[in-house]
């Protein structure tokens, strides 16, 4: 299955997705933590037509427009927000068959539609809180595969610096795995 892993740096899901036999491949504007096939670039600058030949796409668009912890601002970054909008039904409306996007709670419950599924670590192996959206179009929502112990809101309490918002966006590898393993299976058998 050819995978696309949108606005993806650190390489975890595009990784979870390639251990299993897929031609996956991440965008970013940023350049990968991890080898692998990394495409750093602008995706709005790609024609529809490049996107035809992937049959699945998980995106994570960025949530600094969006996220509703930053609902203080909201008001004085209403242009922000329409152009993060506008990205998130772009990435919506890519020619692929089936899509996830993936974001934190945000506005794009309240203004494009309700998310099909809320997941958190803890039901894939990770003793941590972080609720996240799971917008589906043509996937079944995610099973949890490691129900464990643990509530810790590790990601929420992050200290103040520079790069916290990179690791606040990481995706968590048990979530990774269930969405390589649910979403496409293992081609390596």
């Amino acid at each position: 299955m050819n995978v696309a892993v949108i606005c993806e740096f650190s390489g975890t899901v595009r990784e979870a997705f390639a251990k299993r036999g897929h031609n996956a491949i991440s965008f970013d504007l940023l350049p990968s933590e991890q080898p692998g096939k990394h495409i750093q670039d602008d995706v709005m600058t790609f024609a529809r037509s490049f996107w035809e030949h992937f049959d699945l796409a998980i995106c994570h668009p960025p949530c600094t427009h969006l996220a509703v912890s930053g609902a203080r601002w909201f008001k004085e970054k209403q242009t922000e927000q329409e152009i993060a909008l506008e990205f998130v039904k772009h990435l919506m409306n890519l020619p692929i068959n089936k899509i996830a996007i993936e974001n934190p709670i945000s506005i794009i419950s309240s203004r494009i539609r309700k998310p099909d599924q809320i997941i958190q670590p803890w039901m894939f192996g990770h003793g941590e809180t972080k609720a996240t959206r799971l917008w589906l179009k043509n996937l079944p929502p995610l099973v949890p595969t490691d129900i464990v112990d643990g509530r810790i809101a590790r990601v929420h309490h992050m200290a103040p610096g520079p790069d916290r918002w990179k690791e606040r966006s990481r995706t968590f590898r048990g979530i990774a795995e269930a969405m390589a393993q649910q979403w496409g299976g293992d081609l390596t058998k």
